[in-house]
């Protein structure tokens, strides 16, 4: 069952909204040839409407609503474009897991306040709120667990999957779920909706020259400042495929060095002994969860909104306009 996501500055209206709106499975409900299922980093798409929409986008009142509205434009133009069955906004109910932190102290300290929280515009965290608001009366579906972050409800509810998953989000991080043989794929948004990548195994491999379903090891070896993760010094991403190519898994290379095999890059044997401490512990923060208390269910597209007057108030008090306009056509419209 989902915990919940209890974002700084929530009414109780809002509590009240998130508790109803909640991933729960409705009677008779199976998941079986239902066709596909997209599931949407909504964190990732949140901060880059933010980032992509010029705050000067506001309400009537002088609210900044520009990533409530980017948002809402990026859920008209994805399902209009790429026509999922059903439509999932997995969220961040722990934006720094306490697992993670457990085992590498290091992640995302750099974003953390010194209450823990993470460092977000005052002008976006304003809007976190009205996004919860505005997609729980749409009728579109939110899901999320305490203690985890979205990443790891998306790799649960993909896990989960009987059938073709669509990811989008704007972060790399989710490469490793890429599947072919499962359907399960990348909307990779880092340059915008419109520019929309599809990333499957041979997009991962063309990319970083490895097998398409090797990225997690890639990832840890190559590292990411942008999270805390070290990775390990002196390797780059022309050496850590070439390591991830020869041996395929972290695992693979440490049980190599300890057996005293060769077949390493020149020089790598020496960095990865030395990154020793760091390669046994962290491949449980570079994984995605896919254990997270939730059920996939749900998330069929709302031919109406689920609640059309607060839809309607919430349009008034924020000045939603064309934007929520898009996005109800586009749910309306979907076969």
């Amino acid at each position: 069952m989902p915990g919940a996501l209890i974002l700084p500055g929530y009414p109780a209206r809002s509590r009240a909204c998130q508790a109803k709106w909640r991933l729960d499975s409705p009677p008779g409900w199976q998941d079986a040839g239902v066709g596909t299922i997209m599931l949407l980093d909504a964190a990732s798409m949140y901060f880059r409407a933010f980032y992509g929409v010029p705050e000067t986008t506001t309400a009537p009142d002088g609210t900044p609503v520009n990533a409530v509205r980017g948002l809402l434009d990026m859920i008209a133009r994805l399902v209009r474009s790429r026509h999922p069955d059903r439509l999932i906004a997995c969220m961040d109910a722990s934006w720094r897991p306490a697992f993670r932190v457990a085992i590498l102290p290091s992640y995302k300290a750099h974003r953390a306040r010194p209450d823990g929280s993470e460092e977000v515009p005052a002008a976006l965290e304003r809007q976190l709120p009205v996004i919860v608001d505005v997609l729980a009366a749409a009728g579109i579906a939110m899901a999320w667990a305490d203690g985890y972050e979205a990443d790891d409800i998306i790799g649960t509810l993909t896990a989960q999957a009987a059938g073709p998953v669509e990811v989008v989000t704007g972060d790399r991080d989710l490469f490793q779920l890429v599947d072919d043989e499962r359907g399960i794929r990348i909307d990779y948004i880092a340059r915008g909706v419109a520019n929309l990548e599809l990333v499957d195994e041979a997009t991962v491999t063309k990319k970083y020259q490895i097998p398409g379903r090797d990225y997690v090891a890639f990832a840890a070896l190559r590292g990411d400042p942008s999270d805390g993760l070290p990775g390990v010094p002196g390797v780059g991403e022309k050496t850590a495929a070439a390591l991830v190519r020869q041996f395929g898994s972290v695992e693979a290379m440490l049980a190599a060095i300890d057996a005293g095999h060769g077949g390493f890059p020149a020089g790598s044997r020496a960095k990865l002994v030395a990154a020793r401490a760091y390669l046994d512990v962290c491949l449980p923060v570079v994984r995605v969860a896919t254990d997270a208390p939730v059920r996939l269910a749900g998330g069929q597209l709302p031919s109406v909104p689920a609640d059309p007057s607060r839809v309607a108030e919430l349009d008034e008090r924020w000045g939603l306009g064309s934007s929520l306009g898009r996005a109800l056509s586009a749910l309306a419209a979907a076969p």
